[in-house]
């Protein structure tokens, strides 16, 4: 099933306020409300029809990710750019088995 170019882009920023907000509350617990909020006003406007309105609620999310941005954003201890991430490469390459 193709997807249009719109709900595309819908779903990166839906993502995108999901992990820019996973930032600021890394904890699961307290998290989950901020995302349940975050769908919420997502699913306020899913039915908008206007063409107009659309593009000005997507450019109104858009500032408003860019403004909560966090300066320094969770990483994974794992991923790359993490704490942890390569740590023990050589380890790994000079095995011998």
């Amino acid at each position: 099933m193709a997807m249009s170019a719109h709900r595309n882009h819908v779903r990166s920023l839906y993502k995108r306020a999901l992990n820019t907000s996973l930032d600021w509350y890394p904890n699961r617990l307290t998290w989950r409300p901020i995302a349940l909020q975050i769908r919420a006003e997502f699913e306020a406007n899913r039915g908008e029809a206007s063409p107009v309105r659309v593009q000005q609620l997507l450019r109104e999310t858009e500032d408003v990710l860019e403004e909560y941005r966090h300066p320094l954003p969770y990483k994974f201890p794992t991923a790359p750019g993490g704490s942890k991430y390569e740590r023990n490469q050589w380890f790994e390459d000079n095995q011998t088995m």
